[in-house]
């Protein structure tokens, strides 16, 4: 029980609750869809580029916490950063929630994404988590298709 305490920590419940960046983008460069069919998580990601930065994102969608606090904190984070530090922070944050985390610190700073740290210890919710940043992937990559968690590789 104290696990499950440990996963919807605060930070998780308030993004949840008042996402922030939760908003269609009239002007975005690129968007993507993403599905969790086993949750039932419906994403729209918008993203704004200039050059290879991202100057501004946002979503919207329907989610448990974990995928609605995943999404509001991407958000935040990517703001101003290049496709190739996105990348990183992906992949980072994929090792993360899957428990394959360097111990070292090697890699971009988490930041407020470590809360999501207990993810790796309910591994039905790691697509919860991931959903919003292979939605990302497919927005940056200018793919049609809508992302599904049934296709992504955990």
């Amino acid at each position: 029980m104290s696990d499950l305490r440990e996963l919807y920590q605060e930070v998780i419940l308030d993004h949840s609750k008042h996402p922030h960046n939760f908003r269609a983008m009239q002007d975005a460069s690129r968007s993507a869809q993403g599905y969790n069919p086993l949750c039932g998580d419906k994403v729209t990601l918008y993203v704004k580029l200039e050059g290879d930065r991202i100057t501004d994102v946002s979503f919207q969608g329907t989610g448990c916490a974990i995928s609605t606090a995943s999404a509001s904190i991407l958000t935040q984070v990517l703001k101003g950063k290049t496709r190739d530090e996105a990348e990183a922070l992906f992949e980072r944050f994929h090792d993360l929630v899957t428990g394959h985390g360097e111990p070292d610190g090697k890699g971009p700073d988490l930041g407020k994404l470590a809360v999501f740290s207990g993810v790796s210890k309910f591994p039905v919710r790691v697509k919860c988590a991931t959903l919003v940043w292979h939605t990302l992937r497919s927005a940056l990559s200018g793919s049609e298709e809508v992302v599904t968690t049934e296709s992504a590789v955990e």
